[in-house]
């Protein structure tokens, strides 16, 4: 799963602007599914109970990180790129959101030829970057196309080497402040714990967590940590600040019960049965599945992706709590 990546966030001037996959998609999916003639799970019920009452595109039963990052700005939702209302959003300064669920940090030409395929969207971090290339000009709302990003905001999945093109480029375009969160401990997830986990894979005996598959985020955050060391030398005005997911997450693993998880922090709310209540055959938003009666007691939602409450610890505790850092508090303060 070495290609696949989480998103990006850019605060310009109190625009937010997002790049990712399902974990910060806030409904291209629905839009290019309806281009496509396909179907999604996201696009059906349980899929947006809790916040929005209805399926909106987004892989959870509400809001995602993104959405309360909006809200703590006094902003509205970040719609998405494919909306047709999204011109006038980046007219108005609203801001834009890129991210496409089952996007790829490569292009899908590189995959093919590895014998990868995609089964969910023909969407990579090329065509979102190329999405905003092109509008661009309608965000800093000038001629020229040029203006200073405040902050770039992004989270990825074990494509260090994808991120350094990506933040270089950004730079090239006149970034001056970049954070690059790490992964999330995907250790500890419903659905590799499901396809994973065996008697012979050793387990965190606190939390019950893949421990392979952590170490091997460990070890990827700490090469991004590197990466982004090395990209401060040769860029020494640049502010480049990694954002620790990993620990901002796994506080809810280790004490699930602290946060108000009361079912568990590893069992999917919504899904098709076993030990985690994750299988591949039936998934959420399938007819046969089964979905819990309170997702704000359960981390996990559907196996892959978190609840809205998960989201929103996650979030609190990157931007306003023990895992923040100054430069969040100094480029938007009405996140404090």
């Amino acid at each position: 799963a070495s290609w696949w990546w989480y998103g990006m966030v850019l605060c310009m001037l109190m625009d937010v602007i997002s790049f990712g996959d399902s974990i910060a998609d806030t409904g291209n999916i629905k839009y290019l599914a309806a281009i496509t003639n396909q179907s999604f799970p996201s696009l059906f019920p349980p899929y947006g109970q809790t916040f929005f009452h209805k399926p909106t595109g987004r892989c959870s039963d509400g809001r995602l990180i993104i959405d309360f990052l909006a809200e703590s700005l006094w902003l509205p939702l970040v719609p998405p790129y494919m909306h047709e209302g999204s011109g006038n959003a980046l007219k108005s300064g609203y801001g834009v959101n890129y991210a496409v669920a089952g996007a790829t940090a490569l292009g899908s030409l590189f995959l093919g030829e590895e014998g990868i395929q995609n089964p969910v969207a023909n969407a990579s971090l090329g065509i979102e970057l190329g999405w905003f290339k092109h509008s661009l000009h309608s965000i800093c709302n000038n001629p020229s196309g040029t203006q200073k990003i405040d902050l770039v905001y992004g989270f990825f999945f074990l494509i260090s080497l994808s991120i350094i093109v990506l933040v270089q480029e950004l730079i090239e375009m006149g970034a001056q402040t970049l954070v690059v969160p790490g992964n999330f401990p995907i250790g500890c997830s419903s659905a590799y714990l499901t396809v994973c986990g065996s008697k012979q894979e050793e387990y965190d005996p606190i939390t019950g967590c893949l421990v392979r598959l952590n170490q091997f985020v460990e070890y990827h955050n700490e090469q991004l940590q590197m990466k982004s060391n090395q990209i401060r030398e040769l860029h020494p005005y640049v502010n480049i600040i990694c954002a620790n997911y990993y620990n901002a997450a796994m506080q809810i693993y280790r004490f699930p019960y602290k946060f108000g998880f009361t079912n568990g922090a590893l069992k999917a709310c919504c899904g098709g049965g076993g030990e985690f209540n994750y299988n591949l055959t039936t998934t959420s938003g399938d007819e046969s599945a089964t979905v819990c009666d309170e997702p704000s007691t359960y981390v996990n939602w559907d196996g892959i992706h978190l609840t809205e409450a998960a989201y929103k610890v996650i979030f609190k505790g990157l931007f306003r709590g023990p895992y923040t850092t100054p430069a969040f508090s100094s480029l938007c303060p009405t996140l404090q």
